[in-house]
């Protein structure tokens, strides 16, 4: 679960002991009694001892006594001093180290560590899912070295793997992250593997370059742990695991049928009592520390009543303790509130078998009705960031995509401290979370799914029309000085396409954004992922211009110049032919758009040997080239050597053929 417990760990602090009373009285009789005896003693044996001595004796000795008893219960000498119940939350010592607070300066000094989460202070009850995920990997004998962290959405996957790597970050030399929601995401995150790595391939212009750079590594490796987080849909990830090599894969997954590609290991619901103390403790009611014998038996009843009714998933017992703790209700006020809500909020999503159980839901609406009365302008950000692409969404996409987002967010997302404290309000709920490292805030897609089921059609579209218009605006031309940020916003661009093939948009933003995305992924060598971006552009520039506009005309030429680069010449031929038709018909047959139409083509009858039909395309490309650029034009110089080139093919063609 991406989007919660993101707290830092701190130290279990041991306990001051109370008073021993008992203890004091017995060792200040013992100790008077020696003393008042050694002066009879002495006085005995005919010594003069003055008589100050027996009034001041007996006080001073309770007075040194009361100090010492009292400083040996307040400051416990060493570990057997503190509580027995804190031991007990350890992990086994013969696998585990004892769990302690991160060591962050050594984990931002390390130069191979990504893992996007910090130490959960609130993890428990997954000691045997530990326990076993070590020693499988561990295992020499094991045949499978890639395990396969499986179950229902919310259910703790995520910190399971981000557990490991922190109680075991002293045994690799690399932990590696990388999330897989999609192609598009897993292939960014290899990109950006090798830049940690620092691999000299990480400055490849094209990008599948870079990622087998990654695979090479590790395969050439040892002793490095990769987590794949998110992998809901297995057949994605395989043109990313190594062959081979000496490291660890986790993978994260939705999926229970994992079939070869790794060993499952399903993660199932937090026992009552374990659901019952991470409540308490999320919730601030108890320390860290605390046990749930330490509470009263009301609390303990409560709280062990909504761990039931939430049914033991960790997204919502973090949600309810968020709740319970940011509102100062009591178990019982949320217990009340909790049955009181459901029927309703149930009723209101349709059925009970919802892919996401209904106490998530629930949960989530309290927190947001919350939000909603406390800050207007947070819940809207909210709902923008419920379109997104959940993971690292770019920070600064508020400021650039201000003027898209409605009045209330175009004012604030300009202003610094205005949307402070809209994030300040949904991180009070765990709704969001933001990475400082990377900029980039984070969403869990739990909350993006109940958010939109309670939106109304209307509200859904007018929100999905903004997230496009908003990373429309943000996303620059593509050129080599703005690949860095393409990147960054290329999960939102597919997204994007997903809502507007939705909602069935067809505005001039929405078809610009596709087209950009496109090309950027075009340039990559990404062609299969460029191909629908290319063909929805054309869909609705051909809806809204028509069939024979220039703009349309444009389109046709970015999925042919895709097909040609794909090898896929009899779907580009006809694609380039209405390109040429329309440009000739709308721009005149000497434009110097209408020379790049017949350079295309000819390009496309050269490249199959048809060097007849390319030869005449050629010469008129050239013609006008010569004319409106002039012979020392960069595309006219381009044209020329083809042609030239062509020339030379047709005389050798010739040749042989005599």
């Amino acid at each position: 679960m991406r989007a919660q417990f993101q707290r830092q760990l701190s130290r279990h602090t041991p306990r001051s002991r109370p008073f021993p009373r008992i203890r004091f009285i017995v060792f200040l009789l013992v100790s008077l009694a020696l003393a008042y005896g050694t002066l009879l003693i002495i006085l005995a044996s005919g010594n003069v001892i003055p008589i100050l001595w027996f009034y001041i004796l007996g006080p001073v000795i309770v007075l040194i006594e009361f100090i010492i008893t009292f400083y040996f219960s307040m400051f416990p000498s060493s570990p057997i001093d503190t509580p027995n119940h804190i031991s007990q939350l350890q992990p086994p010592a013969s696998i585990y180290t004892p769990r302690q607070t991160p060591d962050t300066t050594s984990v931002t000094d390390s130069p191979l560590w990504n893992v996007p989460y910090s130490h959960n202070p609130f993890f428990i009850g997954r000691e045997a899912l530990l326990t076993h995920l070590y020693n499988i990997l561990h295992d020499e004998k094991a045949a499978a070295l890639t395990q396969a962290i499986s179950g229902l959405g919310g259910i703790g996957k995520t910190q399971l793997a981000v557990e490991y790597a922190y109680r075991n970050r002293d045994k690799y030399q690399a932990i590696l992250w990388a999330t897989a929601t999609t192609y598009e995401t897993l292939f960014t995150d290899f990109v950006a593997l090798a830049e940690l790595l620092d691999l000299p391939e990480k400055d490849a212009q094209d990008y599948t370059i870079t990622v087998q750079a990654v695979k090479h590594w590790l395969e050439t490796h040892s002793r490095w742990l990769l987590i794949i987080d998110n992998a809901d849909d297995l057949e994605i990830i395989n043109d990313f695991l190594p062959t081979r090599g000496n490291g660890h894969i986790i993978i994260t997954t939705r999926s229970q049928a994992t079939g070869t590609i790794a060993q499952p290991l399903e993660v199932t619901k937090l026992e009552p009592d374990d659901g019952a103390v991470f409540l308490l403790h999320r919730a601030r009611i108890i320390p860290t520390t605390a046990l749930l014998a330490d509470v009263s038996d009301e609390d303990r009843a409560n709280a062990r009543a909504i761990a039931h009714l939430l049914d033991g998933l960790p997204l919502a017992l973090d949600q309810a303790g968020a709740y319970i703790e940011e509102t100062g209700c009591s178990l019982s006020d949320y217990r009340e509130r909790f049955q009181q809500e459901r029927a309703t909020l149930l009723k209101e999503r349709g059925h009970l078998f919802s892919v996401h159980p209904e106490s998530v839901s629930t949960t989530f609406s309290l927190s947001f009705q919350k939000v909603q009365k406390a800050n207007p302008i947070a819940a809207d950000l909210l709902r923008f960031f419920s379109f997104l692409s959940p993971e690292a969404i770019p920070f600064d996409l508020l400021r650039e995509g201000a003027p898209d987002l409605g009045k209330l967010l175009r004012r604030t997302a300009t202003d610094p401290q205005k949307l402070d404290s809209a994030l300040r309000t949904l991180y009070s709920y765990s709704l969001i979370r933001r990475d400082a490292s990377s900029n980039a805030l984070y969403v869990h897609r739990l909350v993006q799914t109940v958010l939109k089921d309670e939106m109304s059609a209307r509200t859904q579209r007018q929100w999905a029309e903004r997230m496009v218009r908003a990373v429309n605006r943000a996303f620059p031309p593509v050129e080599v000085g703005t690949w860095q940020r393409c990147r960054q916003l290329i999960p939102q661009a597919i997204v994007c396409m997903t809502l507007i093939d939705q909602w069935h948009m067809s505005f001039p933003e929405a078809a610009q954004l596709l087209n950009r995305a496109g090309l950027y992924l075009h340039e990559h060598a990404q062609y299969t992922e460029a191909e629908p971006l290319f063909q929805h552009a054309l869909a609705i520039h051909e809806k809204r211009l028509g069939p024979d506009h220039p703009v349309t005309a444009g389109s046709l030429n970015h999925l042919a110049a895709l097909y040609h680069d794909r090898g896929k010449y009899d779907e580009a031929e006809p694609l380039f032919q209405r390109n040429l038709a329309i440009r000739e018909r709308m721009l005149g047959p000497d434009h110097p758009d209408t020379a790049t139409s017949l350079h295309n083509l000819a390009a496309l009858y050269d490249i199959q040997s048809k060097y007849e039909q390319a030869e005449p395309l050629y010469q008129r490309a050239l013609a006008i080239h010569e004319q409106v650029l002039g012979a020392d034009h960069p595309d006219t110089r381009t044209v020329q050597e083809n042609y030239t080139d062509l020339l030379q093919k047709t005389k050798d063609k010739r040749e042989q053929q005599s």
